[in-house]
Formats: C-alpha cells, sequence, structure tokens
C-alpha cells in the first residue's frame, strides 16, 4: 500500500451507538487501518457524550475550524496523501483549502447518501405526490453534484444512488465508486445465542431523532400505523429507540397505548434481540438504513417500506415484508409477528443479506485497487473530469471567497 497518510473531514464527530452515519465512518476509519494507513480525523462540531473515541484506534484527532486559514497551515504541514470529506458540505467547506495547499492529494468524498434524493423525497411528500424531475432538481442536489465534480472519488453506498446519477444525471460513472456497509458475516454460534421467536415480545422501531426521517417515521407510526396494529394485538407494544429524543418526540409516549419512547439504545443488540419485529416506515430518505442491518445482525425480522429497502437486499429474499400501502404493511405486521415459521424463514434470510451483500472481505482489496490506480493516474483522471475543472475555475472561487469574507468579518 503505496497510500500513508490519511486525512478525514469530519461534520460531525463519529457517534456509531447514534447514528447509521457514525457507524459507516468507523467502517472506512477501520478500512484504513487495516492497510496500515496513518489516520488524522478532525472536525469543527463539539464533541458529544456519545462520541466515540478515535484515539483508542490509534488515529490521532484534532479540532480546526470553520472559516479560517490556520486549517492552511495545518494541512499543508500534514501533507496527507489522501483527504476524505465527510458529506459535500465539509468539501464545500475545505476543499478549496485542501487542493490550493496538497494539490496531489487525492480527494474523496464520502456521500453517506444522496442528500438531494432525500429533499426531493422530503419536498413530494410535502405535496403528497410522487417524486419528479422538479424536486430532484433542488438546491441540495446542485451542491452535492458540484462537490462530486470537484472531487477525484465519491463513495456511494447503494447501486440505486449510482443509477440515478449516472443517468438522470449523466455523471460519468469513473467519479463514483460502491462501497455500501462493511460488516462481518453473522457466525452459526451466534445465531444459536439468539432468542427464539417464542423467547421475544413486542416491536420496536430505532433512529436517531435528530434526523427528519426518523422522527416523520416515528409520528407516522403513532398517528397511523400502531392505532391499526393495536386493534389486531391490544397486548402488544412498540419500543422507540433513538438518540436526542426533544419534548414533541417525548410527548408521543403513551403507555396506555402501549406506544413507549425509550430514548437512547445503550445496547442496541440487546434492544434488538429482545424484540420480535422491527418496524420501519420510512416515507422519505436516501442511502442504506443501519436499523435494518441492526435488526438483520441480531435475528429481528423487519416491515419495512419501499424507500428503506432501497439498495439494501439486491436479488435476495427479503428478511420481512416491503409495504408502502397502511393497510397491507399493518396487515404484515401482524401476520409475522404471530407466524413462528414465516418469522424463521424471514430471519434466515437477514442472515444471508449480511454475508453475501456486506461482506467486509468482498470490498476491502478492490477499494484499496482503485485508490492506488487514481493515486497513480491524477492527473490524467482530473483532465477527462472537465466539469470538476470548470467548477474550480469558477463555482468554487464563490465558496472561496465567501469563507475569506467570512474569515475577515470574524477578526
Amino acid at each position: 500500500m503505496g497510500l500513508k497518510k490519511i486525512l478525514i473531514i469530519g461534520l460531525v464527530w463519529p457517534e456509531p451507538k447514534s447514528s447509521a452515519a457514525g457507524s459507516r465512518m468507523l467502517q472506512l476509519v477501520q478500512q484504513f487501518l487495516n492497510q496500515d494507513c496513518e489516520i488524522t480525523f478532525v472536525c469543527a462540531a463539539k464533541v458529544s457524550n456519545n462520541t466515540y473515541d478515535l484515539s483508542q484506534l490509534g488515529v490521532n484527532t484534532r479540532n480546526v475550524l470553520l472559516n479560517n486559514n490556520s486549517f492552511d497551515d495545518f494541512v499543508f504541514t500534514l501533507k496527507p496523501d489522501v483527504v476524505m470529506f465527510d458529506r459535500f458540505m465539509t468539501e464545500e467547506q475545505y476543499g478549496w483549502r485542501v487542493a490550493e495547499q496538497c494539490p496531489n492529494a487525492l480527494r474523496i468524498l464520502d456521500t453517506e447518501d444522496f442528500h438531494g434524493l432525500r429533499k426531493a423525497r422530503q419536498l413530494a411528500l410535502k405535496e403528497n405526490t410522487e417524486v419528479s424531475i422538479k424536486h430532484l432538481h433542488n438546491d441540495t442536489t446542485k451542491r452535492e453534484i458540484a462537490s462530486i465534480y470537484r472531487c477525484d472519488l465519491s463513495l456511494m453506498i447503494s447501486e440505486v444512488e449510482i443509477e440515478l446519477l449516472t443517468k438522470s444525471f449523466k455523471i460519468d460513472a469513473s467519479l463514483l465508486y460502491y462501497l455500501p456497509f462493511l460488516l462481518e458475516p453473522v457466525e452459526e454460534e451466534s445465531i444459536d445465542k439468539l432468542p427464539t421467536f417464542e423467547e421475544r415480545q413486542h416491536f420496536v422501531t430505532i433512529g436517531n431523532f435528530l434526523h427528519p426521517p426518523n422522527y416523520d417515521a416515528v409520528l407516522y407510526l403513532k398517528q397511523t400505523i400502531w392505532p391499526l396494529i393495536r386493534k389486531q394485538l391490544p397486548k402488544v407494544e412498540l419500543h422507540s429507540y433513538g438518540a436526542y429524543e426533544s419534548q414533541k418526540v417525548t410527548q408521543l409516549h403513551n403507555k396506555k397505548e402501549g406506544f413507549l419512547i425509550k430514548g437512547f439504545a445503550k445496547n442496541v443488540n440487546e434492544v434488538m434481540q429482545n424484540a420480535k419485529v422491527c418496524l420501519a416506515p420510512i416515507r422519505f430518505g436516501a442511502g442504506l438504513k443501519g436499523k435494518l442491518v441492526d435488526a438483520m445482525q441480531n435475528g429481528t425480522p423487519c416491515l419495512m417500506s419501499g424507500i428503506a429497502a432501497e439498495g439494501m437486499f439486491g436479488n435476495i429474499d427479503i428478511p420481512g415484508f416491503v409495504e408502502d400501502n397502511a393497510e397491507a404493511f399493518v396487515q404484515k405486521a401482524t401476520k409475522l409477528y404471530s407466524d413462528s415459521e414465516i418469522w424463521k424463514n424471514k430471519q434466515q434470510n437477514g442472515f444471508k443479506v449480511i454475508a453475501q451483500r456486506f461482506n467486509t472481505s468482498d470490498f476491502e482489496s478492490a477499494f484499496f485497487n482503485k485508490i492506488e490506480a487514481l493515486k497513480e493516474n491524477l492527473q490524467r483522471h482530473r483532465q477527462n473530469n472537465f466539469i470538476g475543472n470548470l467548477l474550480y475555475y469558477q463555482t468554487l472561487l464563490s465558496t472561496k471567497y465567501m469563507s475569506k469574507w467570512i474569515e475577515e468579518k470574524n477578526r
């Protein structure tokens, strides 16, 4: 491995127990560590109680400032071989500084998910209509695609989003790289120790409450789905877990209705293993859903929306059911909760998905071969990306001088 110094610029400090994005970032960090890279992780955000201690992995950490030329001196001195931006907002802030101070560093964008698609679906949901080109051409999409063009490679977690970007937006496939969740298969010994169908009870849903799609899903469960499930299963409860619960979330708690807001899950594996079925009626969003991974790893079948299931299962049988109609969703949820044979079959599908779709060993070598090849042919690769060069010549100047104006204003 020729690449040794990796700089990761985080939008936030990783919180793997709070969000799928936090888990994803740790997976990427581990990939670089497996290649004996020296990693420096920097971030302008504040550390929280849920922040993962990267130093225990041997990762160097540092706080940086937004709109401040102290970053220029720092990155010039560090001289990283690869700089990875955590989501497009980070690239907007620091990309031009990296390009000026370390022009030969490979610039990678970890998109986490296609934010423009999530925004389009949110807009369409508010209008109670199907997603159209009008919704997709939102400001978030324009900013994100500009960021993709300015980087040498963008990591995409979903094949569906690669298809959308290449077909609908005509982005050259050479700028995109499919790298989904990177997981270890669930071992037979662990499967044998999981609680059985008979030992489990209740439904569960989980997700960081600060993430708008998660809050919308909980609200949709409360107002539409759960009352119908309770008619079918009057003694069953729904346990809703998530970090950063606010008052608007807490007030949804109703013990009489069996709708329980449980808050932050200290041990997501324990929570999932105690539950019989996971509910994920996500109505807008993008990327892959970490909650479904948590469920599959712990043998908990899922009832989910089409958006929740998107990009997850490939040609493998679904570890549950996918329904967007409320009545059909309730019917399948009740069936999955009550029928042990169907439940056991769906559980096995989940283990297959983890092993066949997201096995770390299937992706690790190819990913670093791609990085090495890009690094060796970086000049030619950038010459072939004319729109990226154009954006550095024109558009990036606006973000650069806006940042410099803010910097002067803050003095």
